[in-house]
């Protein structure tokens, strides 16, 4: 069960364990989670739809008696739609597909619910934010890649906040988080915040220089 505070409302801070020690999965989930993290984000990537290899099902099961916040299992693979039941039933709390992977994605968003999982739907930097409006009432919450997916460390596309500002306007009083991942730092996460997001996918800026520094890291991320 998901615990109520990470449903809560407000800002969450959700660090990609794509920056973590593979070696030390586990403990570094429970080192973030002691430190602040709202949530914990589960970087999916087949070498296919994006140029790299990471996780699959067999580690999110591995991991999921670590996580006592929110699993986020973000699906960046195509197909998506024969994979979604192995995750829902590794763990996952929330699954997000991307919006250029499936051509059918309103029955994509759907099944992911029928597996008793929140949905989620990503979108790449060059997809405009119309490929999503017509599911706004499938889906819990809406992802905007501000770098191009594949790996972690890129720099921060300025040229998504507009994007993020319509979807904000679109999503109005709906139940809709507006996540947003890559290249989210300091500097760069009161610009989403200020656009609409609200909640910030961050991997080497929660990960950089270990887990004594952690705590400070995801403070930083907080807008004031």
């Amino acid at each position: 069960m998901i615990p109520p505070a990470a449903l809560a409302p407000g800002v969450k801070i959700a660090p990609s364990i794509l920056s973590a020690d593979f070696a030390r999965l586990g403990e570094e989930v429970r080192a973030i989670e002691d430190a602040g993290a709202d949530w914990v984000h589960v970087d999916v990537m087949d070498g296919h739809f994006v140029p790299n290899l990471t996780f699959g099902p067999l580690v999110v099961r591995a991991i999921r008696p670590f996580v006592r916040t929110l699993m986020d299992v973000h699906l960046m693979i195509a197909p998506a739609d024969p994979y979604l039941a192995a995750f829902a039933e590794a763990g996952a709390d929330l699954i997000t597909v991307h919006a250029e992977a499936s051509p059918h994605l309103d029955r994509s968003l759907a099944a992911i619910r029928d597996l008793g999982c929140l949905a989620g739907v990503s979108l790449t930097p060059s997809t405009p934010p119309e490929a999503v409006e017509y599911v706004l009432d499938r889906v819990d919450l809406i992802l905007v890649m501000t770098v191009n997916p594949g790996f972690g460390g890129q720099s921060f596309l300025a040229s998504q906040l507009p994007k993020l500002r319509k979807l904000r306007g679109w999503i109005g009083d709906r139940p809709i988080r507006l996540q947003v991942d890559g290249g989210v730092a300091p500097k760069t996460a009161p610009l989403c915040v200020e656009a609409g997001a609200d909640v910030l996918v961050a991997g080497s800026a929660v990960f950089a220089g270990g887990p004594a520094a952690y705590a400070g890291n995801i403070a930083a991320l907080r807008p004031a």
